[in-house]
C-alpha cells in the first residue's frame, strides 16, 4: 500500500487526527486526509483507509477503490483538553453534545473510564427529543451543535485514536515489528507529558488550596463551611481555638459529628435554609455566630466572631476617631438652661435623634446649632459612628466640592496623590453636620441633592459610584424661603433637608437662663470662685444679646480678663461698641479695639461719590454671590460697566474691595472665589436701601 488515507466527518476532527497520525507514523508512511463536510473524497487506490467512525465509513464506502483496505478507529478522550472538566465541582450537571447518539454515549463512557466520574453527564445530539435544560455543555469540537439555551460551552476537542488502533494500523502496513518500538516510545512520551501536566496541575491546586487555607486561617473570625450534604469543607485555626477541636479531624466529616453544642447545631441546621445571627457562649468564649449561603455551589458559611475582641476593636476605632476629631463633643446635658422654651426644644431634639431622617436646624448666629447637632448624634443610634462638621461660610467656594465629595488622583492641579476621601465618605455610618447651608452655591446644591436622594456619590474627577450611609443635619441662620424666592437656593433641596425641623430660641427669649450661663462660663474658664454681684448679673440680663450665647461667652471672657481681683464689677462690662446689634438697626460696621468688626454709625467712604461707589460694589458682590458666580475684581468691574463706571481700573476696584473688607462688609479670598459679603455687609445694604 502507498500510504494512509484518513477520512473524517468534520474539519476539526480531520485536523486533530491527522496531527496525531503525523506525530506517530508520519515519518514512516505518507498520510492524506479528508473531511466529509468540506472535501469531495476521491476514489482511493492502494491505501489503508482509516475512518473516524462507522457512520463516516458508510457515507464514503464508494470511495475505496482497487487495492484498498480499511479500519474504523477506536477513539479515546483527548487528554490535552480536560483541565476545565477537572476544575468543575463534584456533581455538576453537564450536557454532552456530539453529532450522533452512538458517539455521545461512547464518549461519556470513555470519560468515566479515565476517571472523569465526578460530573453528571446528560447526552445530547441533533434530533434528540427529551432534553434537560442545562446551562453548561461540553463537546468534542461540535460547538455548532450546542443548543441555544446553553450559556457556557467547554470544547474538549475531538477524541483521539487509541493505542489499539495504532497497533492494528502498523500491523496492516507491515511495520509492526520494525516500527513498533518507535511508535510505542512516541506514544509513551505523550503519556509522560500528560502525566507531567496532571502532576503540575495537582501541585498548582495544592498550592492554591494551601494558600487559601492560610488566608482563611489569617481571618480574625472563626470560619466553618459545609456543603449541601452537611459535610465540613472549611474549618480554620480561629475556630479550632473557639471549639477546641482539631480542624484536620473536622474536614470531611458531617457537621453533626463535630458540633456538640445542641443549640449551635440546631442554629446551623436551621440557617442552612435561612440566614441569621445568634449569640452563643462556647467553651467560656462569647461569640456572635452568623450564617450565610453561597448559591453557586450550595455551600453554607458560618462565621464565629469573638465578642470580647470585637468590643476592644470598637474601642480602638473610637479612640482613632477622637484623635482625628471625628466625634461629637457635646450631649444634651451640656446645653445649659431651664427656660421652658429651651426645655421643650431639647425634648423635641431628643425625639428627632431617634430617627434616621435629615434634620434642618434654624436659629440665629450663636444659638448653639452645632451644640444641638452634636447632642442629637450622641443620642441617636449612630452615636458609635463618626461625627463630622463643616461650616460653609468659612470654606472657600472652590474647595467645597472636593471637601464634601472627595476627589480622585489627578482630578485637578494640586490634587493629592491617590485622591482623597470627602466628608461624606469619612462620615460613613455616622452623622455629617452641614452648618451655614444657605451659603453654598447652586452647583454644590445640585450635587448635594443627589447624595441625599440616592445615598451615593461621585468623587470629583471620578467615574465610580460610591454608596454612603450618612445622616445629614443641616443648619442655617438665613431665611431659606427668601433665598428660594431670590433663586439663590433650590426648592427641592430645601424640602429634602427639612424632613425634620428644629428651631433654636434666641437668648433674649429666655433671659432667665442668663444667670446660669454666666456661672457656667466662669467655671468653664477655670474661675469658678469669681464673685459676680447681682447688679452685674442684672445688667447683663437686661441686654438683648443679639449675638446670643456666643456673644455672652465672649463678654464673660472679656470681663474675666480685664477685672481686678476676684470680683466682677459694672466697670468690667465692655462699652456699647463691643456688643452686636439687630440687623434691622441700620448701623454700620467698623473695626474696634478687639480687631474684630464692631457696630457704629458713620460713612465708610471719604466722599459722597466714593460712598455711592462702595455701596454699588457691595451690591454687585452680593448679586454675583447669589447667582453662584465668583465675585472677583474682574467680574465686579465687568458689572460696573453696565452702570457706566468705566473709569474704575482693576487696581481701583481691588482697592475699594479691600476697603470694604477693612470695614467688615466683605471677606476677600484668593483665587477664583473672590469676595463674599458678610452679614454686616447685608445689614449695611439694607440700611442703604
Amino acid at each position: 500500500m502507498d500510504g494512509i488515507a484518513l477520512v473524517t466527518g468534520s474539519k476539526e476532527t480531520k485536523e486533530t487526527l491527522a496531527d496525531q497520525l503525523e506525530e506517530l507514523v508520519g515519518d514512516f508512511v505518507p498520510i492524506d486526509s479528508y473531511a466529509v463536510e468540506e472535501d469531495a473524497v476521491p476514489l482511493l487506490t492502494d491505501k489503508l483507509v482509516v475512518f473516524s467512525s462507522t457512520i463516516v465509513k458508510e457515507e464514503t464506502r464508494s470511495s475505496m477503490g482497487e487495492g484498498c483496505t480499511h479500519l474504523v478507529a477506536s477513539r479515546v478522550v483527548n487528554f490535552h483538553a480536560l483541565d476545565a472538566l477537572f476544575d468543575l465541582p463534584d456533581g455538576t450537571e453537564i450536557l454532552y453534545v456530539n453529532d450522533l447518539k452512538e458517539t455521545v454515549h461512547e464518549a461519556i463512557a470513555s470519560l468515566r473510564e479515565i476517571g472523569v466520574d465526578h460530573l453528571h453527564f446528560y447526552p445530547y445530539y441533533p434530533g434528540k427529543r427529551s432534553v434537560k435544560q442545562i446551562p453548561l455543555a461540553v463537546t468534542p469540537g461540535e460547538v455548532e451543535k450546542v443548543p441555544d439555551f446553553v450559556t457556557r460551552t467547554i470544547n474538549i476537542k475531538p477524541r483521539l485514536i487509541d493505542m489499539a488502533t495504532m497497533i492494528d494500523l502498523l500491523n496492516r502496513l507491515d511495520l509492526l515489528e520494525e516500527k513498533h518500538r518507535d511508535v510505542s516510545v512516541r506514544y509513551l512520551q505523550r503519556m509522560i507529558q500528560l502525566n507531567r501536566r496532571v502532576a503540575q496541575m495537582s501541585q498548582h491546586s495544592k498550592k492554591v488550596a494551601d494558600h487559601l487555607q492560610e488566608v482563611v486561617n489569617g481571618v480574625h473570625d472563626g470560619i466553618l463551611a459545609i456543603n449541601e450534604q452537611g459535610i465540613v469543607t472549611v474549618f480554620n485555626g480561629i475556630l479550632e481555638r473557639i471549639l477546641q477541636l482539631d480542624g484536620k479531624r473536622a474536614v470531611g466529616r458531617n457537621v453533626r459529628d463535630i458540633i456538640t453544642d445542641e443549640g449551635l447545631y440546631q442554629f446551623i441546621a436551621e440557617d442552612r435554609i435561612e440566614e441569621g445571627s445568634r449569640f452563643f457562649t462556647l467553651n467560656e468564649t462569647d461569640v456572635m455566630v452568623h450564617a450565610m449561603h453561597l448559591d453557586v455551589n450550595k455551600t453554607t458559611v458560618i462565621t464565629f466572631k469573638n465578642v470580647g475582641e470585637t468590643l476592644e476593636i470598637e474601642k480602638k476605632r473610637r479612640r482613632d476617631l477622637k484623635k482625628k476629631g471625628h466625634y461629637a463633643k457635646f450631649s444634651f446635658r451640656d446645653i445649659v438652661g431651664n427656660h421652658p422654651e429651651l426645655v421643650e426644644t431639647k425634648r423635641i431634639a431628643n425625639k428627632l435623634a431617634q430617627s434616621e431622617l435629615t434634620i434642618l436646624i434654624e436659629g440665629e448666629s450663636g444659638t448653639g446649632k452645632e451644640l444641638f447637632a452634636s447632642s442629637i448624634h450622641n443620642a441617636s443610634p449612630r452615636k458609635e459612628g463618626p461625627f463630622l462638621a463643616v461650616n460653609f461660610s468659612a470654606l472657600p467656594e472652590d474647595l467645597v466640592e472636593s471637601e464634601l465629595f472627595g476627589y480622585e488622583d489627578g482630578a485637578f492641579t494640586g490634587a493629592k496623590k491617590g485622591g482623597k476621601k470627602g466628608l461624606f465618605e469619612q462620615a460613613d455610618g455616622g452623622t455629617l453636620f452641614l452648618d451655614e447651608i444657605g451659603d453654598i452655591s447652586m452647583k454644590v446644591q445640585a450635587r448635594l441633592l443627589r447624595v441625599l436622594q440616592e445615598k451615593e456619590l461621585l468623587r470629583v474627577g471620578g467615574s465610580e459610584i460610591l454608596p454612603v450611609d450618612v445622616r445629614v443635619i443641616a443648619a442655617t441662620n438665613k431665611d431659606l424661603l427668601k433665598l428660594i424666592d431670590e433663586k439663590a437656593f433650590r426648592d427641592d433641596l430645601y424640602h429634602r433637608l427639612k424632613v425634620l425641623f428644629l428651631h433654636l430660641p434666641a437668648l433674649r427669649r429666655r433671659k432667665s437662663d442668663v444667670k446660669e450661663l454666666i456661672h457656667y462660663f466662669t467655671h468653664q474658664a477655670g474661675r469658678g470662685d469669681t464673685v459676680i454681684p447681682e447688679d452685674v448679673i442684672q445688667r447683663l440680663t437686661d441686654y438683648d444679646w443679639y449675638g446670643n450665647i456666643r456673644e455672652l461667652k465672649n463678654t464673660i471672657d472679656y470681663m474675666l480678663t480685664v477685672s481686678d481681683g476676684n470680683t466682677l464689677t459694672l466697670q468690667d462690662i465692655p462699652n456699647e461698641s463691643f456688643f452686636s446689634r439687630p440687623k434691622t438697626s441700620g448701623m454700620q460696621v467698623t473695626t474696634g479695639s478687639t480687631g474684630r468688626p464692631n457696630v457704629r454709625s458713620g460713612p465708610i467712604g471719604d466722599s459722597l461719590l466714593e460712598e455711592e461707589r462702595l455701596v454699588l460694589i457691595l451690591s454687585l458682590i452680593q448679586e454675583l454671590q447669589e447667582e453662584g458666580m465668583p465675585a472677583g475684581a474682574g467680574a465686579v468691574r465687568d458689572r460696573l460697566k453696565v452702570y457706566d463706571q468705566h473709569d474704575l481700573s482693576p487696581h481701583l476696584v481691588r482697592k475699594q474691595m479691600k476697603l470694604l473688607e477693612a470695614h467688615g462688609l466683605v471677606q476677600n479670598f484668593r483665587g477664583r472665589t473672590g469676595a463674599k459679603i458678610t452679614r454686616e455687609g447685608e445689614a449695611y445694604l439694607e440700611r442703604a436701601d
